[in-house]
C-alpha cells in the first residue's frame, strides 16, 4: 500500500478510536448504574463473525451451562446449532441488504440491547465487536465483555495482524493506535482470554482489571480417539487466510512425501486462498496427496480417522482446532507462538515448531508418523492434556466470574 494511503487510514483509525473513547466518557458521566442481578442469574448479550458452529459452540456451551446463568442472546447471522438457553437472534435480511452484513449485525446488537438491558454485553474479537459491545455496555448500564480470542495480535501494531479491514491496511505497526487499543482493553469489566501469554500480554502493558484465561470448552465424548484405520495422515482445520500460512504446510507435504511416499493429507476449511492454495499443491505434485475438503460439519469424524494435527499459523491465540484434535487423541506440530505452548509440550504430546520453515515442520511430521512408540506416546499424552479443557470444568470457571458479579455488586448497582 502506498504510504501516503497508509498514513490516511492510520489518522482515520485514531480518530474513530478518539470518538469511541469521548463517547465512553459521555456514557459514563451519563449513562445508568450497573443493573443489579437477581436470583434468576445474567443475562447476557454477545455479538462477534463466526465461521465455525464448532467455534462457537465451545465458548457458548461452558457459558449456558453456568449455574450463574439466566440466558444468553447472540446477534449473528451465523446459523448456531441449538443450545439450552441461548438465543439467536438474526438482523433482518432487509437491513442487512440495504446496509451490509456488519453495520446490519452491530446495528441489530445494539437495538436489542437497548430493548432489553441485558446485565451483560460482551464481543467477540476487539475490532470492532468488543469497542461496540464496551459503549453499547457502558450507555446502557451492563457488564462489558471482550473476549479475546485472536490473542495479542487483536491489538499488536494497532491491529495490523487482527483481519480487520480498516486496521491490516495501517501498512505498519503503530504504537499510538495500539496505545489506544490498550487503554480501550482496560475499560471492560471482563477481559475473557484463550491462554496465559494473551493475560501476561495485557498485565505487563498496564490493563490492571478482571483479565481471566476461559478457553473453549470440548466435548470429550465427542471429540473421542477413533477406532478405525485412519484415512489421512496429516490433518489441518482452519480458515484458508493467510495469517495460517497453509502455504507453509503444503511445502512440508512435498518434503515429506520424499521419504513417505503414500502421505495423505486433508484440510478442512474455506477462505479467500482456497483457489491459490489449490494451485500451489498441483504446482508441488500434491494433486494425489493433499485433500481440500472445505468447510465441514463432520470435524470430530475427520479428525478420529486422522494421525497428526498440524497448524502452521504466524499468530495465533489458542486454537479451538488444536484442543479439539489433541482431544482427539492427535499429537500436534505447530507454531511456537501466541499461547499455542499452554497445549502443546514440545516432545511431550507433539512439537513446538520455532523456525517456522517447511524443512523444520516436516522433519517433526516426518519423525511423528515413523516413529509408532513416539506416535502412542504423543496421542495419550495429547488426549490426557486436555481435560481440564472439557466443558463443564470450563463452565466451573465462568460459575467463578458471575458469582462474583453478584457479591461484588453492592451499593454500585440499580434494582
Amino acid at each position: 500500500m502506498p504510504v501516503g494511503m497508509s498514513r490516511l487510514v492510520a489518522l482515520l483509525a485514531r480518530a474513530l478510536l478518539g470518538v469511541h473513547a469521548m463517547m465512553m466518557f459521555v456514557a459514563a458521566t451519563l449513562g445508568p448504574r450497573k443493573k443489579a442481578i437477581g436470583e434468576e442469574g445474567v443475562d447476557i448479550l454477545l455479538t462477534g463473525t463466526f465461521h465455525s458452529g464448532n467455534w462457537i459452540l465451545s465458548h457458548l456451551g461452558p457459558l449456558s451451562l453456568s449455574r450463574g446463568c439466566r440466558r444468553v442472546r447472540v446477534v449473528t447471522h451465523f446459523p448456531i446449532p441449538p443450545l439450552d438457553k441461548v438465543e439467536v437472534i438474526v438482523p433482518g435480511a432487509r437491513l442487512s441488504r440495504l446496509l451490509g452484513d456488519v453495520p446490519a449485525r452491530l446495528l441489530t446488537f445494539i437495538g436489542v440491547a437497548l430493548r432489553t438491558r441485558p446485565h451483560a454485553v460482551g464481543g467477540f474479537h476487539l475490532l470492532v465487536n468488543g469497542l461496540i459491545a464496551s459503549l453499547v455496555a457502558r450507555a446502557g448500564g451492563g457488564r462489558s465483555i471482550y473476549f479475546c480470542v485472536g490473542g495479542p495480535a487483536e491489538v499488536q501494531g494497532g491491529g495490523i495482524l487482527s483481519e480487520n479491514r480498516l486496521f491490516e491496511k495501517l501498512g505498519a505497526p503503530d504504537p499510538k493506535v495500539e496505545s489506544i487499543l490498550l487503554r480501550s482493553v482496560a475499560e471492560f469489566d471482563l477481559v475473557v482470554t484463550m491462554g496465559s501469554g494473551a493475560r501476561a500480554f495485557f498485565r505487563e502493558r498496564g490493563v490492571t482489571g478482571d483479565v481471566r484465561v476461559i478457553s473453549g470448552g470440548i466435548d470429550a465424548d465427542r471429540f473421542g480417539a477413533g477406532s478405525g484405520p485412519p484415512a489421512w495422515d496429516v490433518v489441518f482445520v482452519g480458515r484458508l487466510a493467510p495469517i495460517k500460512q497453509v502455504d507453509l504446510l503444503l511445502r512440508a507435504l512435498a518434503i515429506v512425501k520424499r521419504e513417505l511416499p503414500g502421505v495423505r493429507a486433508v484440510i478442512v476449511g474455506d477462505g479467500p486462498q482456497r483457489k491459490e492454495l489449490e494451485t500451489l499443491a498441483a504446482t508441488l505434485g500434491l494433486g494425489d496427496t493433499v485433500e481440500f475438503a472445505g468447510q465441514r460439519t463432520d470435524v470430530s469424524s475427520i479428525l478420529g480417522r486422522s494421525r497428526v494435527f498440524v497448524l502452521t499459523s504466524k499468530t495465533e491465540g489458542l486454537s479451538l482446532a488444536l484442543m479439539e484434535a489433541m482431544m482427539a487423541g492427535l499429537p500436534a506440530v505447530v507454531s511456537d507462538v501466541g499461547d499455542l505452548g499452554d497445549l502443546v509440550r514440545d516432545r511431550e504430546n507433539g512439537y513446538l515448531v520455532g523456525v517456522q520453515s517447511p524443512d523444520s515442520f516436516a522433519e517433526r511430521i516426518t519423525a511423528i508418523l515413523k516413529d509408532r512408540a513416539l506416535y502412542r506416546k504423543f496421542a495419550e499424552a495429547a488426549r490426557s492434556s486436555m481435560e481440564r479443557h472439557e466443558t463443564r470444568r470450563v463452565a466451573r470457571q465462568w460459575d467463578s466470574v458471575l458469582a462474583s458479579w453478584r457479591i461484588g455488586q453492592g451499593e454500585r448497582c440499580a434494582e
